[in-house]
């Protein structure tokens, strides 16, 4: 039985690679803000439409550097929904996580629950992307100017993602990406930090690389984060392959939404008006008295079958052991995000996925509910 991953890494021809790591052995510089390092930044730079790329070793020690450099302390808003290294990275800090609840209908963190949750000690609100479909951006944004709170995006899932073809990358003080295998660009592990000006974009640099201004002096106290030379070479690579890559996503995408749009008690995201989606995933809700299955009835069937979907973001991070102890944890503060992760499921979706196995997953789902 052929076996079935919610995701596969896009690799490019080994072939190809070659070359790049020709040229690293040549050199001996294996890290340090190499050659590729700064063509990487750049070349992201460009593709995506931004104006600072700042490369990290992976996304979580890009998100606790991103808290340093906006000098984050008390308090900060922001989602249970999501994986859970957004809120650690906020426990990293000794920065206190406030829950918000999240809208129904993106499952992003619900700029009419913000407010309410503000105190003397909120310093930032920290929204993500979730799936890599855009928060409202002009409604947290004035939030934070009317209660003078920094922003600070997990954008792990949003590479690539445009809002009136504008990368939403622009909005927020920061913006954190994840280069994380699982995701629609990868480094094998990377992330990175975008930022608006040459001045913060120098600071981020000096905190990943130990706070070291030069050799012999150190202006902050940086930590180690550096995205190393094959890395980086390797991300050149996927450039190259990443158009292909999105658009064979959005076909994939369209045909879940065709064939699953008449099973009953199945309920999926539709594109929003004026984005370019990456389709990083592709989740649908599990309505159990409609569909004749719970959410976890079907995931144990759909492995049975060697297909591996998951429960993203289940449980919620609010649920787990280290935070459900914060007041903003409670249940009845979260009602839509605890809904929403206990229907949650998201199936397969990667460029090599072939359409005979989408077919084979719809045909499974629609066998459960008859």
């Amino acid at each position: 039985m052929n076996k079935i991953p919610v995701t596969s890494p896009l690799l490019p021809p080994l072939e190809e690679f070659h070359p790049y790591l020709e040229k690293i052995w040549e050199s001996k510089w294996l890290t340090n803000n190499g050659q590729f390092h700064q063509q990487l930044e750049q070349e992201l730079c460009d593709y995506l439409g931004v104006k600072h790329v700042c490369l990290f070793s992976n996304g979580t020690l890009a998100l606790i550097t991103a808290l340093q450099a906006l000098r984050i302390t008390g308090e900060v808003i922001t989602t249970p929904f999501s994986f859970v290294a957004t809120t650690h990275s906020l426990w990293w800090n000794n920065i206190k996580p406030v829950f918000v609840d999240i809208e129904p209908e993106t499952f992003n963190l619900d700029p009419k629950k913000i407010e309410a949750a503000i105190t003397p000690q909120t310093t930032a609100i920290m929204p993500v992307h979730v799936y890599g479909n855009p928060c409202n951006l002009e409604a947290i944004q004035q939030i934070a100017e009317t209660y003078n709170l920094k922003v600070l995006y997990d954008a792990a899932h949003a590479f690539g993602v445009e809002k009136n073809r504008e990368s939403i990358l622009n909005f927020g003080d920061l913006s954190v990406l994840s280069f994380h295998a699982t995701k629609v660009f990868n480094t094998f592990e990377g992330g990175a930090i975008i930022c608006h000006d040459g001045k913060m974009k120098r600071h981020i640099d000096d905190l990943k690389n130990f706070g070291f201004r030069g050799e012999t002096t150190v202006i902050a106290p940086g930590i180690n984060a550096k995205m190393n030379e094959v890395q980086a070479a390797f991300g050149l690579l996927q450039l190259k392959y990443i158009d292909n890559a999105l658009a064979r996503r959005k076909e994939i995408a369209e045909t879940y939404r065709e064939k699953l749009s008449a099973i009953k008690g199945i309920r999926f995201l539709n594109d929003l008006p004026s984005i370019k989606h990456a389709y990083s995933y592709f989740p649908v809700l599990i309505d159990e008295s409609e569909y004749g299955n719970s959410r976890d009835e079907l995931y144990e069937h759909l492995k049975k079958q060697g297909i591996y979907a998951r429960r993203y973001f289940y449980p919620l991070i609010s649920n787990f052991p280290t935070y459900q102890g914060l007041p903003s944890a409670a249940p009845d503060n979260l009602p839509v995000a605890n809904e929403v992760a206990d229907k949650v499921i998201c199936l397969p979706i990667y460029p090599d996925l072939e359409m005979s196995d989408v077919t084979r997953i719809v045909e499974i789902l629609e066998d459960r509910n008859k």
